[in-house]
C-alpha cells in the first residue's frame, strides 16, 4: 500500500491483512518491560526529619567528618549532609532551610556556645594576680583562647545593618572651581584697521 488517499475498500483490505498477520502474532505475544511508576523506587525511603536534624546537629558540635560516618550507616549521601547541616532537606533546597531543622541546630548551637562560654569565664576567673606571678598564666590564657576561638566559630555570622544587598541611589555632584580674571593669560592683540 503507497502512502497518499486511498479508498475505502484499499483501507479495509489492508486493515483486514493486518489484524490477520497480528492474529498469528498473538500467542507469541510476551511483555517486554513495563514503565517504572512514579514516585521513589522501593527501597528509596525519605529520610525522617529526626535523623536530618541529628546530623546536622553533629556536623556541628563534632564535625563533617563525624556526619558523614553517622550518615553512611543510614546509606545519606555526602551532599545530603551538607545540606542537613545548613538545615536543608535536600542539595536543591540548600538556599531554602527548613525552619524546624535549621532551629534545631541553632538551639544546639546556643548550647555549646553557652557551655564554652562558662567554661571561657571560669578560666578568666582563675587568673589571678598571685598565678601571673607563676608559671600556670600562660595555661589559663590558653584555656581562655581557645574557648574565644569555640565561641567565634560557633556563633552564626552576624547580619549587617547597612543593607549593602539593597541598592540605593546615589548622587555625585561636582562643583567646579571658580578662577579669578587675573589668573587667566592676557594677550594684546593689535588692531590693524587703526
Amino acid at each position: 500500500m503507497s502512502l497518499g488517499l486511498v479508498s475505502d475498500d484499499e483501507f479495509e483490505s489492508e486493515l483486514s491483512v493486518g489484524t490477520q498477520k497480528e492474529s498469528h502474532k498473538s500467542d507469541k505475544l510476551a511483555i517486554v518491560s513495563q514503565l517504572t511508576p512514579p514516585g521513589r523506587s522501593v527501597g528509596d525511603n525519605n529520610v525522617p526529619d529526626s535523623l536530618r536534624k541529628i546530623i546536622g546537629d553533629t556536623h556541628l558540635i563534632n564535625g563533617r567528618d563525624e556526619a558523614i560516618k553517622l550518615a553512611d550507616e543510614f546509606g545519606i549521601s555526602k551532599s545530603s549532609v551538607s545540606a542537613y547541616a545548613k538545615g536543608s532537606t535536600s542539595t536543591s533546597s540548600y538556599n531554602q532551610p527548613k525552619s524546624d531543622i535549621l532551629s534545631y541546630i541553632n538551639k544546639s548551637r546556643e548550647r555549646a556556645i553557652k557551655r564554652a562560654s562558662k567554661t571561657l569565664n571560669v578560666a578568666l576567673e582563675s587568673i589571678t594576680q598571685d598565678k601571673l606571678d607563676y608559671a600556670d598564666a600562660r595555661d589559663l590564657s590558653g584555656i581562655a583562647k581557645d574557648m574565644s576561638v569555640i565561641i567565634k566559630n560557633l556563633e552564626p555570622d552576624s547580619v549587617t545593618n547597612d543593607n549593602s544587598s539593597v541598592k540605593s541611589p546615589q548622587f555625585v555632584i561636582f562643583a567646579p572651581t571658580f578662577r579669578k580674571e587675573e589668573s587667566f593669560d592676557v594677550i594684546n592683540v593689535i588692531d590693524a584697521a587703526e
